[in-house]
């Protein structure tokens, strides 16, 4: 048993100040005010301070790679990789992201990820796949391969998720194509979430594409019709549309901190997903990387191909909570929302994830005022913990 003292507390019931946490058995057992809670003999206690703000683990719904590691790599140990560096950063869960590519390689990383999620494993927790890819629009390619698109085929969708072990629960596509409304209707009717992404897809094709069962926008701006006073695009509709969760990679490279912060203004917390779409330099030193058989340049927090186009990032989830904050002024209940519950309610999982609450899943991140990762549990264990943090009895 572990019982986490001292901290600002962001339970689903309420906020504690100072309050607690106790966990048992991978679940969270009881939160409360700190004059309530009575230390069971044999716990653990992780003492933080109430400058210490203890959210639900983040959940990032789309991320390529991370310390060397991508998910096309199609080896164990690179998701081992990602799922030990992610903690680091206070991500609890993640939907492992293919990109683009050949059908053998990407059925490759499909076929490797049924395997890794059917073994007991340590570090952030594989929630399921996000496929992005092949069935996107050539004229809004971004990093992505254009020569490896295809026309949506949801025969050859079903093929590739009886390789997962049904493991796909989401996937980025450009619906305006031919065939992309059965493919987005096929998707939601089997509970995996259809999101418009690299998309060109006018406003009116948005919405067609809303009523077929779209429910996201694959980062927000990135790849897709931008606004324009004449017609709104794939970003009007995204931004307008209530049924659309917009993911946004916030960086202040990929989208300007105005844009993020219209963003926020007009979806509010609640219709906001934030990710990192990062690639394998994520926590390693400036040069050059390989995405998807792309020489991607990185230099100060900036992932591009030769051609400047923009190659994922290297954005860290409390980073993105960090400039959130600075961008848009946002609450830390915002954040919750934004992290944490939003993700997990789009996967049917805020059952046991999203929030701090007895009975659920014992993931939960410890950040300081100015953003830093102090601790983070995963399953009811310590996944990470910074050096001098805390006092442990």
């Amino acid at each position: 048993m572990i019982a986490i003292t001292q901290a600002a507390v962001y339970a689903e019931t309420g906020t504690f100040i100072p309050g607690y946490v106790l966990i048992q058995d991978g679940k969270v057992k009881e939160t409360g005010m700190m004059e309530a809670l009575t230390i069971p003999e044999g716990c653990q206690e992780i003492r933080l301070t109430e400058n210490i703000e203890l959210i639900p683990g983040m959940i990032d719904m789309h991320i390529h790679g991370a310390g060397g590691a991508d998910v096309m790599d199609a080896q164990e140990e690179a998701l081992k990789t990602m799922a030990r560096q992610l903690v680091q950063e206070g991500t609890t869960s993640f939907l492992p992201t293919t990109m683009t590519s050949d059908v053998s390689s990407i059925e490759k990383a499909l076929s490797n990820l049924d395997v890794f999620m059917s073994r007991p494993a340590s570090g952030a927790e594989v929630l399921g796949i996000h496929v992005e890819g092949p069935f996107l629009s050539p004229k809004r390619a971004g990093a992505q391969l254009p020569g490896h698109f295809l026309k949506p085929d949801i025969e050859l969708f079903q093929e590739w998720q009886e390789k997962a072990g049904n493991g796909i629960k989401m996937m980025t596509m450009a619906p305006e194509l031919e065939g992309g409304l059965k493919l987005a209707q096929h998707l939601a009717e089997t509970g995996v979430i259809p999101s418009i992404g690299h998309s060109d897809a006018l406003f009116h094709e948005g919405e067609k594409a809303a009523e077929h069962g779209v429910i996201q926008a694959t980062h927000l701006f990135n790849g897709m019709r931008g606004l324009h006073h004449r017609e709104a695009g794939t970003a009007g509709f995204a931004l307008l549309d209530p049924r659309i969760k917009c993911e946004i990679i916030a960086d202040g490279v990929h989208v300007a901190p105005e844009m993020i912060r219209l963003a926020y203004q007009i979806k509010g917390a609640d219709g906001m997903i934030l990710i990192t779409d990062s690639m394998r330099a994520k926590g390693l030193e400036n040069g050059v990387y390989d995405l998807g058989g792309q020489d991607v340049h990185v230099k100060d927090g900036r992932a591009e191909l030769s051609n400047g186009s923009l190659a994922g990032s290297v954005l860290k989830m409390n980073e993105a909570v960090r400039n959130m904050k600075r961008f848009t002024g946002c609450s830390t209940k915002d954040i919750i929302q934004m992290a944490s519950a939003n993700p997990a309610k789009q996967l049917n999982v805020y059952d046991r994830k999203g929030s701090i609450r007895a009975g659920k899943d014992a993931d939960l991140t410890a950040l300081s005022k100015d953003g830093e990762v102090v601790l983070t549990i995963s399953a009811g264990e310590v996944a990470y913990q910074k050096e001098d943090s805390n006092e442990t009895d």
